[in-house]
Formats: structure tokens, C-alpha cells, sequence
């Protein structure tokens, strides 16, 4: 069924765009709250007639948009939770507790169905977030959580799995898989590369 969006629906248009989207959708949920009107011939030319206006408003739109996707990149915002052991939450941090941080901490009023955590935040320190503003325009920021009081807590560190193989005592080749922190995965390769590098001298 092909609708004439009144305002913005995330992920297919802004206002004045014609959409095709499923009847029980339309009929449902965007005609109901006025988020789209049937495209009807009717409806169609009223659009045809707005359209300079539809225009210009969306011109402002995309503009503002811009702007505050400027203020908040790069930005950091810091969020409050009670944590336990090795820096894990008792629970996790919510759009709404990110929503209310930025409005206190940078002064932007902003639609918490707007933040994007790409996933639950269960872990003390940076995480980054994806502000969907306006059609494509997105903010890049960061959510420093700590403990209760603004206590920093150190983050879990994060695991990586890994392969090792050798020779074992009895001349046997073996693989052992190993679970180690990324740091020490990190300092391990640089041990083996100077390792390496001696023998080809």
C-alpha cells in the first residue's frame, strides 16, 4: 500500500515522501498517529501543491540536524551505575539513563529511541553510541560508565581465544587453545617476533 509520509519514519523517509508499506502497518499504526495519509490521487496533488514548502521545512530540518550532530560528536558523557567485581554492572545502562546525561552534561534534548548502544552495556568504562538524528544524519559519541559517587572502575578486560602450537616432550606436534587478555595476546606476538627475528640472525 503506497502511503504519503507526514513526518519522519526512521529507516524509510521524511515528510512528503510517497512509501509502499504493508496495509495492516498503515492502517494500524502510521495512519492512526498521523504519521502518513493514504496516496491517493487526491492526496497526491495536495503533495504535488505543498511540495515547495515540504521543501524548505526539510531543508531546515537537515540543517538543524547537522548542526547538532556536529555538538555531539566526538563528545563523552559520563553515567552513574552500580558496579561489582572486575567492573561489571548489576544490571546495565539503559537509552534512558544516556538520554538523561546528555541533556544534564551537554544541554541537548534529544528522543532516547534516538541512541543506539549496539548492544547491552553491562561493563564499566568507554563505550561508544550511534545517535540516529535525523534520516542519515548521525552523532558519534561516547558513554564513560563508572561507579556509583563518579568512582572509576577498571573494565573487564577483554578475552581473546587462541591456537598454540609446538612440540611436546615426547617430539609430538601439539595444539593447545589458550584464553588470554588482548594485552597479553598483544605482548606474546611481540615476544615471538623478536624471537623470530634472533633466529633469522
Amino acid at each position: 500500500m503506497k502511503v504519503i509520509l507526514l513526518q519522519e519514519l526512521k529507516g524509510r523517509g521524511g515528510e512528503g515522501d510517497v512509501i509502499d508499506v504493508a496495509r495492516g502497518f498503515a492502517v494500524n499504526y502510521l495512519m492512526p498517529r498521523k504519521v502518513a495519509i493514504e496516496a491517493t490521487k487526491g492526496n497526491l496533488k495536495q503533495l504535488e501543491q505543498r511540495s515547495k514548502n515540504i521543501k524548505v521545512r526539510e531543508e531546515g530540518r537537515l540543517s538543524e540536524a547537522e548542526a547538532l550532530a556536529a555538538a555531539l560528536t566526538d563528545k563523552v558523557v559520563t553515567v552513574e551505575a552500580k558496579v561489582g567485581d572486575e567492573g561489571r554492572l548489576f544490571g546495565s545502562v539503559t537509552s534512558a539513563m544516556i538520554e538523561g546525561a546528555i541533556v544534564s552534561q551537554l544541554g541537548v534534548e534529544l528522543d532516547k529511541r534516538k541512541i543506539e548502544t549496539h548492544g547491552h552495556i553491562k561493563t564499566s568504562g568507554l563505550h561508544p553510541i550511534t545517535i540516529s538524528i535525523y534520516r542519515d544524519v548521525k552523532a558519534e559519541l561516547s558513554v564513560n560508565v563508572v561507579g556509583e559517587g563518579g568512582v572509576e572502575v577498571a573494565p573487564v578486560p577483554e578475552t581473546v581465544v587462541a591456537e598454540v602450537e609446538g612440540i611436546g616432550v615426547d617430539g609430538e606436534p601439539f595444539v593447545e587453545v589458550v584464553e588470554e587478555t588482548a594485552e597479553q595476546a598483544e605482548t606474546d606476538v611481540a615476544v615471538d617476533e623478536a624471537v623470530e627475528a634472533e633466529d633469522a640472525e
